[in-house]
Parts: structure tokens; C-alpha cells; sequence
């Protein structure tokens, strides 16, 4: 350990002591050690704070830095694990943390536009921040041309107070990983990579407003998520410049039952959108906290949310979202050998794992959260209770769905607090089902073809090419090595596979003219559900001739 992370910890130490945070340093086993110097420290000795615990844990995770803000932000979403005064306080990390000076926020603003054409942009920019996170604040502002925007201002200096942090993390994660029984099971360097990765992302606000923008696309018709407009013209690496839209905050349940909304649709809404964006679209939102999320109260029985801070962002692969979409669908069906048996097919757990033993035990854990409302689900319990399990099989950590376990926790407490009977299963299991329809249907398969009709019209002129190519390096090669016997027994069955390849050739041209006569009008005298006859007979034929000619083994 290098001394200035071993400075870093004396820091931390202090930081606790002179918050007056001394159980939290006996409780902390990494601490334990430097606790004799809290003795020393002159606050223990000149300051003894009289506010409460919940106020002083927040004041040191905030002079801590970005990423113990960060932690805090998660912790206060989940009520069920905390008491309500920490709670309360830590939901203040969301959007209430110190700005920094009106001096440098004016100054970030001059230096990326230029003193002199400030005033050919904005009629005015309000001084005091709208709010204030762990990596920017907010101000708003109105441009020359009427329009309202605010502004996200990245922090001074902040990119080097993280990588102070993240290096420390990476340091402790070797340490753990290398002398720690559990440590290469979890993985804990690739965790931290992925948490360095998505703190220095959040530092560029091209990138957050390129997010932005995808996220406005893939819910263009803003019935269930709006996302405001991006001005490009005005957003730099620094400074994010987006419209200013207006809602009731979702953690202000209050306001929200004054507006008379429905919360259990609102709940329910929120299931809804998390699910389309991670298994529709493969993108979503890892920040769903309430500090980034506002609701529109204009038709109170059909709420809408507004969705800020586009920071965090999570992306799912096509095997990913297959996989999770499967291992959703089997527990909200009470399959549990199927859970147990894509674990396997993945490689998350060893392929010599007794799917019968690892079946039973994800039935213990997953059988009693099922049929109850979520006010009496402890995830938290849940979640131990899924590492315990982890580790008796040996399944491995994750890391690129870290951030979706993260929305999820954000999701649950948003549900929590809108709609404690909201039915979280009842409510997934039929989005999920839909995509999975959609997914299997006849027309994502013409899609399917269709995208991938320009690579096999290229691929296609080449096939004789590569497979004469093919016979004569393996004549060349078994003339030499096999018997007369052998080599005539080869020659049969590359004469075969010739046969099968032809066919093969046969059948997707005849499946590619099948989806061109579709795409060409749509239209011909003759359809049958919606379908040109000529192409419903040719990708017929098509069809049979590959399954023929794919099946065929002799």
C-alpha cells in the first residue's frame, strides 16, 4: 500500500472523528487499527457536536468525497435497512450536497463560452444552484431566445479527488482478491473497474447528453418517460445545457397525494419502465434515485415521469437480456431447475455443479418472497440469503450487472415508498412475457432476415470459392496421411457435405427472395395474411430445403 493511500486512510479516520462518528470507527474492521488515533484528534477533544447521528454521518460522507456520497445515495433508498433519521438524512446526498461558489461557477461558465458572448447567449443565470450532487450542480438559466435551460457544471478539480479514491479501492480490492477466501469468487477489481468507469463517465457531459438523447429516442412517444431536449449548441465536456422541465420530486409523496395521483400506477409505471428499458432496449437509467426522477401531475390518474441526470447509464448485450429475461420469467413461474440450469448453461457456476442440490437451494431462498405485497419482502435478507448461496456453489460475481442490481435496489425503494402493496412479481411478469412474445414472433424473424440479407448477399457469390478452396487443401492433406480406404470414406462425405452446402445456398436465397418480395411493395394480387403468396411458396421452399439439408447426416 503506497503512503498516500495509507494518508488517505488516516483521513478517513479523521473525518469519522471529527464527525463524531467513534462507533462507526470500532465497527469498522479496515479502521480498527488507526482507532487510537482518533484519541488524538483535537476535535474529539475541542468540539462535541450536539447533532444528531443521522446529520453527522451525512456531513462525513460528504466531506468524504464523491464516491462515499455515492454510497450514501444508495443507502437512502432503502428504508427497510436504515433507521427513518439516517434514511431522512442521507436522501438529502441526493441533490443537497454543498455547491461550490457562485466565483467558480461563473467562472467555468466564462472560460467555456467567453466572457464577451455571455451575454449574446443568456438573458440571465441564476446565481443560487437549483440543486447540488457528488459530481456537478445545477443552475438555471434563460437563454436570449426566451427559452428556459439549466446548466450542469462539473465540479472543479473533482476528477482528482476520485482518482485519490478509486486508487485506494483498487489497492484494497488486490488485497482482498489475493488474501481473502472469497476474494477471487467476487471479484473485487473487476467491480472497482467498472464502479472507476462509471464515475470518470459521469465526468463528460458529452457523453451524458449523447445518453440523454438515446433515452429521448427509445421513448419517443412520452406517455411513459419524458426526457428533456438537448442543446448541443451550448453543451461542452464541462457544462451539460438541457431544457428545464417542471414536476412534483417522486420522493415528495405529500405534494403527490395533494395532486391526487395515482400511486399505485405511478408504482407500477416505474416497474414498467425499468423493465422496457433493460430488456426492450438494452439501455437504462442507473441512477433512479428520487433526486433524478420528477413526476408530471397535468392528468393525475395518468402521471408521467420526468426523468434528469443521465450520468449512469446501463447497457445490457443481446445475451445478457436473453439470459436475465429467461432467469426472471423461470422464478416468476417457480421454475427453479431452469434457474438452476441457466446458471450452468452461462458458466456463472462450475458445469459440475448438481443442478438438483443448486435447484433446492434457490427454491429456499426465492419460494417465501413470492404472493406477498413489498412491504413484507426484505430484499435485504433476500440478498444475503442469495450470497450464502453464492458461495456454497461457488457462483462468481458479475461485474457488468452491477449497475443493474443498483436500479433495482433504486427501484424497490421507489416502490416502497409510493406503493408499499405494490406487487412487484405480479407487475414484471407480464412485461416481460410481451417482450418475450415479441422476441419469438414471426415478424421479428422477417426482421431478423431482412438485417441480415446485405451479409449474406456478400457472403453468398463466395461459398463455391471457399468451399472448392475447402476440398483441395483437404485432398492436399489426407493424400499423404490416410489409407485408400480413408481417403475415398473423405471424399464421400465432402461430396455430401457439397450436396448439403448447395442446399443450404438453395434455401436462404430462396428465404432472401422471399423477404425482397415482401420489402419491394408489400403488395401483389394475391396475399394471405398480409403476405405476398409468391413469398410465403418460395421462403416455404427455402425453408425445407435448409432444414433438409441441415439435418441431413449422411
Amino acid at each position: 500500500m503506497k503512503l498516500r493511500q495509507i494518508v488517505r486512510l488516516i483521513q478517513i479516520n479523521h473525518v469519522l472523528a471529527k464527525h463524531r462518528l467513534d462507533d462507526f470507527i470500532q465497527a469498522t474492521h479496515l479502521l480498527r487499527p488507526l482507532r487510537y488515533l482518533s484519541m488524538l484528534s483535537p476535535y474529539r477533544w475541542r468540539h462535541k457536536s450536539d447533532k444528531p447521528r443521522s446529520e453527522r454521518l451525512r456531513l462525513a460522507l460528504q466531506d468524504l468525497g464523491p464516491i462515499f456520497v455515492k454510497f450514501g445515495q444508495i443507502l437512502s433508498t432503502r428504508r427497510d435497512l436504515l433507521p427513518d433519521d439516517i434514511a431522512d438524512s442521507l436522501a438529502k446526498l441526493q441533490d443537497q450536497v454543498e455547491p461550490f461558489s457562485n466565483e467558480q461557477a461563473l467562472a467555468i461558465i466564462e472560460q467555456a463560452y467567453g466572457k464577451a458572448s455571455l451575454e449574446n447567449i443568456f438573458s440571465h443565470i441564476d446565481q443560487s444552484p437549483l440543486a447540488s450532487a457528488s459530481i456537478a450542480q445545477v443552475h438555471a438559466a434563460r437563454l436570449i431566445d426566451g427559452s428556459d435551460v439549466v446548466l450542469k457544471l462539473v465540479r472543479p478539480n473533482i476528477e482528482k479527488t476520485i482518482r485519490s479514491d478509486v486508487d485506494l479501492l483498487h489497492t484494497l480490492a488486490s488485497l482482498a482478491e489475493r488474501y481473502w477466501a472469497e476474494g477471487k469468487r467476487l471479484r473485487p477489481r473487476e467491480v472497482v473497474a467498472e464502479l472507476e468507469k462509471n464515475l470518470f463517465d459521469e465526468l463528460d457531459m458529452m457523453r451524458e447528453a449523447s445518453s440523454a438523447s438515446q433515452l429521448q429516442r427509445n421513448f419517443s412517444d412520452g406517455t411513459l418517460l419524458y426526457v428533456p431536449k438537448i442543446n448541443w449548441q451550448l453543451t461542452k465536456t464541462n457544462i451539460l445545457v438541457q431544457e428545464r422541465i417542471y414536476g412534483i420530486p417522486i420522493g415528495d409523496i405529500a405534494q403527490l397525494k395533494a395532486h391526487n395521483v395515482n400511486l399505485e400506477r405511478l408504482a407500477e409505471m416505474g416497474v414498467e419502465i425499468f423493465f422496457t428499458q433493460a430488456f426492450k432496449h438494452g439501455f437504462f437509467h442507473a441512477d433512479m434515485h428520487p433526486g433524478n426522477i420528477m413526476v408530471d401531475v397535468s392528468d393525475p390518474e395518468k402521471p408521467r415521469y420526468l426523468a434528469i441526470d443521465f450520468g449512469i447509464m446501463g447497457t445490457l448485450s443481446p445475451t445478457d437480456k436473453d439470459y436475465l429475461a429467461d432467469n426472471f420469467l423461470a422464478f416468476f413461474n417457480h421454475d427453479y431447475r431452469r434457474v438452476a440450469e441457466l446458471h450452468i448453461e452461462s458458466g456463472w457456476v462450475p458445469s459440475d455443479t448438481r443442478i438438483d442440490e443448486f435447484e433446492a437451494a434457490i427454491r429456499s431462498v426465492c419460494e417465501p418472497i413470492f404472493a406477498r405485497p413489498l412491504q413484507e419482502i426484505s430484499f435485504g435478507q433476500l440478498l444475503l440469503r442469495l450470497f450464502q448461496t453464492a458461495r456454497r456453489f461457488n457462483m462468481e460475481v458479475q461485474p457488468q450487472l452491477v449497475l443493474l442490481q443498483k436500479t433495482l435496489l433504486n427501484i424497490e425503494g421507489l416502490g416502497r415508498q409510493l406503493y408499499p402493496e405494490l406487487d412487484l412479481w405480479k407487475t414484471a411478469k407480464p412485461i416481460l412475457e410481451q417482450w418475450m412474445q415479441e422476441k419469438m414472433s414471426w415478424q421479428a424473424a422477417l426482421k431478423n432476415i431482412k438485417n441480415e440479407a446485405p451479409m449474406w448477399a456478400e457472403t453468398l457469390p463466395k461459398l463455391p470459392r471457399l468451399l472448392h478452396d475447402f476440398v483441395q487443401k483437404s485432398q492436399h492433406q489426407t493424400s499423404s496421411q490416410r489409407s485408400n480406404s480413408e481417403f475415398k470414406q473423405l471424399k464421400h462425405e465432402i461430396r455430401n457435405a457439397g450436396f448439403r452446402c448447395a442446399g443450404a445456398v438453395s434455401g436462404a436465397a430462396f428465404i432472401i427472395g422471399a423477404a425482397v418480395i415482401i420489402g419491394l411493395d408489400g403488395y401483389a394480387p394475391k396475399m394471405f395474411a398480409g403476405i405476398p403468396i409468391l413469398s410465403w411458396v418460395l421462403g416455404l421452399w427455402g425453408a425445407m430445403l435448409l432444414y433438409t439439408s441441415l439435418s441431413d447426416k449422411n
